[in-house]
């Protein structure tokens, strides 16, 4: 069967919570997970201690070793875990797509090649 990390969400309305979880892919959402790996906490938090002018922080607290087994027996981590343990530096990030498929990586590359052509 295949197993997933995924997010499940936790909090009250307008505040949410979420733990990063390893669930099997067929289970609903909220449902008792395998193994809690973690926490994600969306909202900006500001550091305690620290003045009004102090950047805020959004506080992602995960297991790493135990992240790091899970995706080396082949778990498959959803679009938003990906984005959290690529963060993290676990995962590398994914390509972001642009209009039409294309990633933007190419896109730029193809507006560098006819400015260039426009110069000359």
């Amino acid at each position: 069967m295949v197993v997933r990390l995924r997010l499940a969400r936790f909090g009250k309305r307008n505040r949410p919570f979420y733990n990063i979880v390893v669930a099997h892919a067929r289970t609903a959402r909220n449902s008792q997970p395998l193994e809690v790996l973690g926490t994600y906490d969306p909202v900006p938090q500001i550091p305690p201690g620290a003045t009004s002018t102090s950047t805020p922080y959004k506080d992602i607290r995960l297991d790493r070793t135990r992240a790091k087994y899970w995706l080396g027996v082949g778990a498959q981590p959803s679009e938003p875990v990906w984005k959290l343990l690529a963060m993290v530096g676990l995962l590398e990030p994914k390509l972001r797509r642009g209009s039409g498929g294309v990633p933007l990586t190419a896109r730029i590359g193809e507006s560098e090649a006819r400015e260039g052509v426009r110069s000359a």
